[in-house]
């Protein structure tokens, strides 16, 4: 795989832990520019995946690449990464600019400003002496993602940083990091139980369970597949799509197998469709208005059960 194409590639990515399989075979690819949405339950091998993408961890099969790169030849690609997989330990007496000048000085990077800019990047250069234990979760949470972009990162890997937040935080971590994607073209690789804000900011996702991938999906694909529509049984498809199109003016519809038309139009009135069908000769066995968000979807995906 090319570098221009991808940024972290799994094929068959196995991890066991004695005898528990954590990753199964899982594959993926988050390519240049993504905002990559990683949606599973707890113990779906999320973290797990991203600990490996990061180098804490190895992997007991299959084959990771970062940047194109892989075996040992990933390491220093690893440099082109920033990570908060959890909460970095900070000094509760220090200040945020004085957390992140000790991880500066303990990382070897060059230049103060480093600092004073990755603070305004997040939100923190206002917070003057304030010691970190009087910090907020949101102000902590900024503060671990400050650390992981003090190395302008290219690739930046999040894992379940807005849980916890209220509103107001989970809104400004959001529009932090579609700023980084946008302004920066940093390409981002996020995992959240709050599936609603992954839904406003990814740009495709990876559906997990049980150590696998199930699913990799475009956010626009995604979207066309739970958009709210007029699910319409009938008895000929091909004429009620020539009824709709010639009597309502609408080609917002697909024709599925078993007489099944899926029409997004209407909404709003679908005692017009079912009318213009029954004028036209088509016979209307059933009809319901269906729609799914991201939740709803990852549930049909496994089956049912519950997220958690």
């Amino acid at each position: 795989m090319t570098e221009n194409t991808a940024v972290l590639a799994a094929y068959g990515l196995q991890k066991a832990y004695g005898s528990c399989m954590a990753l199964d075979g899982a594959a993926m690819m988050v390519r240049r520019g993504d905002i990559y949405g990683l949606v599973g339950r707890n113990g779906a091998g999320k973290t797990t995946l991203m600990r490996l993408a990061t180098g804490q961890s190895f992997p007991t099969g299959g084959e990771l690449e970062l940047f194109g790169a892989s075996g040992k030849a990933m390491r220093p690609q690893r440099a082109r990464t920033g990570a908060m997989i959890e909460i970095p330990s900070f000094s509760p007496f220090l200040s945020a600019r004085e957390n992140l000048e000790y991880y500066r000085l303990q990382r070897g990077i060059p230049g103060r400003h480093a600092v004073n800019e990755v603070l305004e990047l997040v939100n923190l250069a206002g917070t003057g002496n304030k010691k970190f234990k009087a910090f907020s979760l949101g102000m902590k949470q900024r503060l671990g993602l400050a650390l992981a972009l003090m190395n302008h990162p290219d690739f930046l890997i999040l894992d379940e940083p807005i849980n916890g937040l209220d509103p107001e935080g989970v809104a400004e971590f959001r529009q932090i990091l579609r700023s980084l994607n946008q302004e920066r073209q940093t390409t981002i690789l996020i995992s959240s139980h709050i599936l609603s804000e992954l839904s406003s900011i990814a740009t495709r996702y990876g559906f997990m369970e049980q150590g696998r991938l199930l699913e990799e999906i475009s956010a626009e694909a995604l979207h066309d597949k739970c958009r709210t529509c007029l699910r319409l049984e009938v008895d000929d498809a091909p004429k009620a799509a020539a009824v709709l199109q010639s009597q309502l003016g609408t080609d917002k519809f697909e024709v599925l197998p078993g007489n099944v038309v899926q029409l997004y139009d209407c909404l709003d009135d679908p005692k017009r469709a079912s009318y213009a069908l029954a004028q036209n000769g088509v016979a209307l066995l059933a009809m319901e208005q269906k729609g799914a968000d991201l939740e709803a979807y990852f549930l049909n995906l496994i089956g049912g059960g519950h997220y958690a």
